[in-house]
C-alpha cells in the first residue's frame, strides 16, 4: 500500500491489475455446495427448521442454479441394518432393499403413524427428482417438489404417500414413469444405485468428514 501511495504522490498515472484466481473456489468460477436433508417432517423443531429453510432458501437457490453462480446437490442419510437383527421388527419397519437401507421411526413409535421405510422410500423419491431433473438441465425444480411435498403431502394429514408424490411430480411436468424408474422395487433384495451412492457420499472424502447430522451444509466440500 505505501509503495503504491509513493508511486501516486508522483502524479503519474499507475495501472495496477489484481489476481482473484486463489480467491475463486474452484476453476469454473462455481460455488459447489451439497445440501443434506430429509423428507420427515414429524420429528420436531429439527423437521420444522429444515422444511422452513427449504421455503425461505428456494428463491435464492433457484437464481443462483439457472444462472450457473452454483451446481448445488441435495443428500440423504441412510444406515444399514446389521445382518444379525434383518428379521427383527426394528429392521423390517425401518428398512427397505431387505435392510440395506433405513431411517429411524418419525414418531419413535411403531405401532403408529408412518415407519422408518416410508421416509427412505420419500428420500429416495426426492433423491430421484433431482437426478431426473438434473439430467434434463433443469435441476432447480427439486425446489419446487420438495417445498410443494411438504406443503401439499404432510405425514399429519395422513398424505405422506406415493400417491400425493406422483400428483406433485405431475403438477412439475416430470415423467412419473422416470421416477418410479429411479426408485425401484423397495422390496427387493438388491442394491439401489441412487441410495447406495448416497451412503457412499456420506462417508465424505479430503479433508470433509462423516455426515452424521440433519440438516448440514457442505460448501466446496467444507462443512
Amino acid at each position: 500500500g505505501d509503495s503504491i501511495k509513493k508511486v501516486l504522490s508522483s502524479g503519474e498515472m499507475v495501472n495496477i491489475n489484481l489476481d482473484w484466481r486463489e480467491s475463486l473456489p474452484h476453476p469454473d468460477e462455481r460455488v459447489e455446495y451439497e445440501f443434506w436433508t430429509n423428507s420427515n417432517d414429524e420429528c420436531g423443531p429439527k423437521c420444522d427448521s429444515q422444511i422452513e429453510f427449504v421455503k425461505n432458501f428456494k428463491g435464492a437457490a433457484q437464481i443462483l442454479e439457472r444462472k450457473g453462480y452454483t451446481q448445488f446437490t441435495p443428500h440423504y442419510i441412510t444406515w444399514y441394518c446389521p445382518e444379525a437383527f434383518l428379521l427383527s421388527k426394528q429392521c423390517k419397519s425401518q428398512c427397505i432393499n431387505h435392510g440395506r437401507y433405513c431411517a429411524p421411526d418419525p414418531e419413535q413409535d411403531f405401532s403408529r403413524g408412518y415407519d422408518g421405510k416410508d421416509v427412505v422410500v420419500q428420500n429416495l423419491r426426492q433423491a430421484c427428482v433431482y437426478k431426473v431433473t438434473n439430467e434434463s438441465g433443469k435441476p432447480w425444480l427439486w425446489w419446487d417438489y420438495v417445498t410443494d411435498f411438504a406443503i401439499r403431502c404432510p405425514m399429519k394429514d395422513k398424505k405422506y404417500t406415493k400417491e400425493c408424490a406422483d400428483e406433485v411430480i405431475k403438477s412439475l411436468g416430470i415423467d412419473v414413469k422416470l421416477i418410479d424408474k429411479c426408485v425401484g422395487d423397495p422390496e427387493a433384495n438388491v442394491d439401489n444405485p441412487v441410495l447406495k451412492a448416497e451412503q457412499e457420499a456420506q462417508i465424505g472424502k479430503g479433508s470433509r468428514g462423516d455426515v452424521t447430522i440433519l440438516p448440514t451444509l457442505v460448501i466446496n466440500n467444507r462443512q
